[in-house]
This record gives C-alpha cells, structure tokens and sequence, in this order.
C-alpha cells in the first residue's frame, strides 16, 4: 500500500485511536464486582443474585434489566417495609449514581432470578447478562454460593 499523503493518514489514524479508546471508556465505566447467586434445595423455583455495582463515570446510569439461561425470569428487586412487614418489590431499574458503587445484597436490591431450570448447587455458576440504560450489556459467569440465614435476633 502506498501512502500519498502522510499528514491525512496520521490524522485518520488518530482518529481511529481516539474513537477506539472513547468505546474502551465508556464500556468501562460500569464495574460489577463480588458477584454470586445464591443456592438453593432442589425444587425451590427461584432464587437471587447479588453483586456490588460501580460507576466510575461522570453521569448518573441504570441498570434495566438482565436474563438469564438459567431462569424463565429475571427480574430487579427490593425490600421495602409495608404494613409493619418487609415485603419483596419488583422496580422498574435500579440507578447507578455517577462515580458510587451500589450494593446489591439479601434483604435490599437483588437480581431475581424467577423460574430456574436446573437446581443451583454450591460449586455451580449461573451466565447472567446484565442490560444497562445506554445498552451496554455485561455477561458475567456468577459462581452459586450457600447463604446462611442471619440468626432471628432474641426479644427480651
């Protein structure tokens, strides 16, 4: 290949770059860390994944949605307390503040995965895929992890 002119193939190749390394920012602005689903018996139908979620980037984002092969359904939910009982909610996303990590955990937000198709054991993992507000999706291989259940405290 013959270069006919240097200075305009210098400026294209930056260019290049520079719309290469934007993509690599962008797409790295949201870290999930700490990922696991939680196991359950055989026969339990469904079960929930929990992460730490970060935004490293400058502008507030969501995660909408997420699916899984391993699930009919999957589903963002909360806690909240109603009526004097802390009931399970489904919500529409969950926000993501520019540059704070959101936690993910038992008895707050969690991934809900409705429906399994396969009982999930300590030792096995679940492909989960995540859907973000600008459409990036993360596929992320969560390990199944045994929950104990935190000790009912004792009312004197």
């Amino acid at each position: 290949m013959t270069i006919r002119n240097p200075a305009l193939f210098a400026l294209m190749s930056i260019f290049v770059l520079m719309v290469g390394l934007q993509a690599t920012a962008l797409a790295d602005t949201i870290d999930v860390q700490d990922a696991y689903v939680r196991a359950v018996p055989p026969g339990q139908p469904n079960s929930a994944a929990f992460m730490r979620i970060t935004n490293h980037g400058d502008e507030d984002r969501a995660l909408l949605a997420g699916a899984s092969d391993q699930a009919k359904v999957v589903e963002l939910h909360t806690h909240r307390m109603e009526d004097g009982m802390m009931r399970m909610r489904q919500v529409g996303q969950i926000d993501l503040p520019a540059g704070e990590t959101v936690v993910l955990e038992p008895g707050g937000l969690h991934v809900m995965l409705i429906g399994l198709t396969e009982t999930l054991a300590p030792g096995n993992r679940v492909t989960l895929t995540l859907d973000f507000d600008d459409g990036d999706k993360q596929r992320l291989s969560l390990p199944v992890k045994r929950i104990e259940p935190n000790p009912m405290p004792m009312h004197q």
